[in-house]
């Protein structure tokens, strides 16, 4: 798992599939072989140019709500950008399947789905509004429909621990399971 920092400051967690990479290498691997026998005498240059080119279309179109999204996330637009993030959940859950084979289809390598991805960013965006308590509802569908989500389960322990701290005396809340992120 990789935290990054985006300009607007917020933390982007970007967790990777590793075996999905072995497919890409594979795709990658036709398209310098084509361009060899094509007769290419820089094959390998161009065959990545190409597969980086099919991966930059397919992410634009398939995933532009999502995109469009985080575009709005990166400048702070909170408000404006979780109702992107809704249509992207929405795209992906009436065509599961370009999620489900994202490795293949959006030569993505991430290990969890663009459907988690997008309640978990629409619940990022009403917690960054003020909106807790629809904050947490979508923390909690997301581990409704994604039962692993360990970013879920962690943010809802934070909804928890900050229990507390507007309750002065009040003893820590227990919390059951681990404590960070896998």
């Amino acid at each position: 798992m990789d935290i990054i920092t985006m300009a607007s400051n917020a933390p982007i967690i970007r967790q990777i599939a590793w075996i999905s990479v072995v497919p890409q290498l594979a795709m990658m691997a036709l398209l310098m072989a084509g361009a060899y026998l094509a007769g290419v005498e820089q094959f390998i240059v161009v065959g990545a140019a190409v597969y980086l080119a099919i991966s930059f279309a397919l992410r634009r179109l398939i995933s532009r709500d999502h995109r469009s999204g985080f575009a709005l996330l990166r400048q702070g637009m909170y408000a404006d950008a979780h109702p992107y993030f809704q249509r992207s959940y929405e795209f992906f859950t009436r065509h599961r399947w370009l999620d489900d084979w994202r490795f293949i289809t959006l030569l993505s390598s991430s290990r969890i789905s663009y459907r988690e991805m997008a309640l978990l960013n629409v619940a990022y965006c009403y917690g960054q509004t003020g909106d807790g308590p629809r904050s947490r509802d979508y923390y909690q569908r997301v581990i409704q429909e994604f039962p692993g989500s360990g970013i879920a389960k962690s943010s809802l322990r934070m909804f928890e621990a900050s229990k507390g701290i507007s309750e002065p005396g009040a003893p820590p809340p227990r919390l059951e399971g681990p404590s960070s992120v896998s």
